[in-house]
């Protein structure tokens, strides 16, 4: 059997994710929480990999969700206001030209679309904080 992931998402064992790019959850909190859709883990965080070709599909979460840049290349971040589907109202590019304005982590408040792309050929590793503590069932996708 071929192992088809690229080189990084095989080093660090990332399995695809449904909004595009490569994931694997590196830490759920010990404690939990109540939320309106049920009990979650306090915070989750997981490693994710964009690579050149790839993109974050618009999709909103119901928890806020802290992205910190690791690199090497740059992403840039969009913001899709908090309405019933994504209206682009903000972009950050996170990276390592803190005078250009880059930024090394930046968060995505609850209930708030988002989307991600590669600013240029080189692929990016960000960790995504989620809290409370992710769930598929408090994430969607745009139509």
């Amino acid at each position: 059997m071929t192992d088809d992931r690229p080189a990084t998402a095989r080093l660090l064992d990332l399995e695809q994710h449904p909004e595009g790019g490569w994931f694997r959850r590196m830490w759920t909190g010990s404690y939990t929480v109540e939320t309106p859709a049920g009990v979650r883990p306090a915070a989750t965080c997981i490693h994710y990999l964009l690579t050149p070709g790839e993109h974050s599909a618009w999709h909103v979460v119901t928890s806020d969700e802290l992205w910190l840049w690791h690199g090497p290349g740059r992403l840039e971040l969009s913001f899709g206001g908090d309405g019933l589907s994504p209206e682009l109202t903000d972009a950050v590019v996170l990276g390592a030209d803190l005078a250009a304005g880059e930024r090394l982590q930046a968060t995505v408040p609850a209930g708030v679309w988002q989307a991600a792309r590669l600013v240029d050929d080189a692929e990016c590793v960000v960790s995504c904080l989620v809290s409370p503590g992710f769930s598929f069932e408090d994430w969607r996708l745009a139509d």
